[in-house]
């Protein structure tokens, strides 16, 4: 059954934990991205005046870094106008215009230093750039009225149907690295031109039945791109993780709209591979460096995870969705997993740094020994410890920026007779006449209340798949409950007020048992947070590190203002290499939310402990 989404812009966030984040964004975040993109060079390309000799030469993926931080400037600005945001969105916009080719051609890399080669190189990020450009245009009429950015991109997406649909005279059908697909769903959302619907159509369809690629470039054709097969015969996730995503966005957003079969069951499949197989319990997805890619199932090392921050934000893209096609808890589940730990920790607390990688482990003693012992370590690699501001490859920054800043958007889905609560946040939003309250101090607490105003209406709340204990009640008495597919039905009439209560306990939690490095060992975790332990907390060196029993406190760490658990450990140490005597040092472990992780210095880390 198909539902609608409530979109950001009918959703404001009135506290809490995600109010606490949207202000960070607001008030440091977005503008520390902006200073380090302009030290780069990020902003002053969109003018095309860089001369060789001169420092921070384009390179081919800028226009849609700076593409995500204006979109994400649109969305703050469509809560609270601007004008020091509006001016550099429209000083950008301004260069846009100067600097494109009059068929309406946009790239700061290919119009400065190939021109004669665009639309020639799949992979070289050339409809990525015009994907995010166009997702900013949307989210920036959308947000101010002003439509220059929005025709500008609108002239661009004619030129690329022109060229690739029409003519069919580019070098190559599809994108090497998939995004436009997406954004060209949206174009066509905001302006119900059906030509653009078309050409996401063109662009889906030709995936994995390239007729055309440029003599001798075998690497944009197989799995790293998705480009093995026709995508309604792909069933797992494959290659590139962050691209894949994006793919499989688009791919749900044409099978809602076309009413397409095959589409939505090829989504589904790869939805349940990822999440049955190849996602950390962070929800972190694409496990090596290598292509940045999914590895084969189950294959989830967790000291040299990769786990970018784009890929675990693009499962979320993904996962809300598939919400739309299907009302089942499982999707809104991986949301909630995503955004408070795998994607959340891509972020430092302070609003300023980021991961790239996301470490599931860390063990600062054997990198030393692998670097040392080592003569050649270029086949291994180990995800960084500390936050940086700014990357070479700078794409999750503001990727996170415009996801915190829209992150109204996974609240609600709707349809002509229900309201469907996925994710709980302290909130007011708007649904025609109704108005729904949603008071609630998750997800540091369970108890979540809801007021609807302004009609009756069926509300279904989920029950997050962590909770085991929940009671729900109507205007002070328990009422029944009608539960499908994880989502509690409950009559509202106007006035109406609903409390839900959520029983947030700590859980130890088991892998696959064909995850290797996971065997034997348990991660802990407390209502939607996994929990790790760290270094700075736990002696050093986490190495023989056992939980015992399955008693936790829960505890607050006020230098990380969240909250924490004890429990009781040992450190286990035996006498020589082998031995049948072991000695044990009882100590009270503490774990913090992973995503909270490395805000502290340089320490080991863990999320999978031993435990008896």
């Amino acid at each position: 059954m198909a539902t609608k989404n409530l979109t950001y812009d009918n959703v404001d966030i009135t506290g809490g934990f995600w109010q606490e984040k949207q202000q960070l964004i607001r008030d440091v975040t977005i503008w520390n991205v902006y200073k380090r993109f302009e030290e780069t060079g990020r902003f002053e390309a969109f003018k095309m005046n860089w001369k060789e000799g001169m420092p921070n030469k384009p390179h081919i993926f800028w226009d849609s870094d700076v593409a995500k931080w204006l979109e994400s400037a649109a969305y703050l600005t469509k809560k609270q106008r601007d004008p020091k945001l509006e001016a550099i969105v429209d000083e950008v916009v301004d260069d846009i215009e100067r600097g494109r080719w009059e068929d309406g051609y946009f790239n700061i890399y290919f119009e400065m230093f190939e021109p004669q080669n665009r639309f020639t190189k799949r992979g070289w990020h050339e409809l990525y750039c015009a994907g995010h450009l166009i997702e900013a245009a949307v989210a920036y009429a959308e947000a101010t009225g002003k439509d220059k950015f929005l025709h500008l991109m609108m002239d661009y997406a004619d030129l690329i149907k022109k060229i690739f649909m029409d003519e069919q005279s580019a070098a190559f059908d599809s994108p090497g690295h998939e995004e436009i697909e997406l954004a060209l769903v949206k174009l066509y959302d905001y302006t119900h031109e059906e030509r653009y619907l078309e050409l996401a159509r063109f662009f889906i369809d030709k995936r994995g039945s390239q007729a055309k690629l440029p003599e001798g470039d075998n690497y944009h054709r197989g799995t790293n791109i998705q480009d093995h097969l026709p995508v309604r015969e792909q069933f797992t996730a494959e290659g590139h993780s962050v691209r894949a995503c994006y793919l499989y966005s688009a791919m749900a957003d044409l099978a809602l709209r076309d009413n397409d079969v095959s589409l939505k069951f090829a989504a589904e499949k790869i939805f349940d591979n990822i999440t049955n197989a190849k996602m950390y319990i962070t929800g972190a997805v694409g496990s090596t460096h290598i292509a940045e890619a999914f590895e084969e199932e189950y294959r989830l090392p967790n000291d040299t995870a990769y786990a970018e921050t784009c890929a675990a934000l693009a499962l979320a893209l993904f996962a809300r969705r598939m919400e739309k096609l299907e009302v089942d808890s499982r999707f809104a589940d991986t949301v909630e997993r995503v955004i408070y730990n795998g994607f959340l920790s891509g972020l430092s607390l302070d609003g300023k740094s980021f991961f790239y990688e996301n470490a599931q482990e860390i063990d600062l003693e054997e990198r030393r020994i692998v670097k040392e012992a080592l003569r050649d370590t270029s086949g291994i690699h180990f995800p960084i410890t500390q936050r940086l501001e700014v990357f070479n490859c700078s794409c999750c920054p503001p990727n996170v920026t415009r996801f915190i800043a829209s992150i109204g958007d996974f609240i609600y889905n709707y349809d002509d007779e229900t309201i469907y609560v996925n994710q709980y946040m302290d909130s007011t939003a708007k649904l025609g006449e109704l108005t729904l309250v949603q008071k609630t101090d998750y997800p540091f607490d369970g108890r979540i209340e809801f007021t609807l105003t302004g009609g009756d209406r069926k509300v279904a709340l989920r029950i997050p798949g962590w909770c085991r204990v929940w009671s729900v009640g109507k205007n002070g008495a328990s009422c029944g409950a009608v539960v499908e597919r994880g989502y509690a039905y409950i009559d509202a009439n106007d006035g109406d007020t609903i409390l839900l209560e959520l029983r947030i306990s700590a859980r130890r939690v088991k892998s696959n048992p064909r995850v290797l490095t996971n065997r034997g060992m348990s991660a802990i975790t407390y209502g939607p947070f996994v929990m790790c332990l760290e270094g700075v907390d736990n002696g050093g060196s986490l190495t023989g590190v056992r939980l015992v029993g399955k008693s936790f406190t829960l505890g607050r760490d006020e230098q990380l203002g969240l909250p924490c658990l004890y429990c009781p450990a040992v450190r286990e140490s035996t006498d020589g290499l082998y031995s049948d005597k072991t000695t044990t040092e009882p100590f009270t472990a503490k774990l913090i939310p992973y995503f909270a992780f490395a805000n502290r210095g340089e320490t080991d880390m863990r999320i999978w402990v031993e435990s008896v």
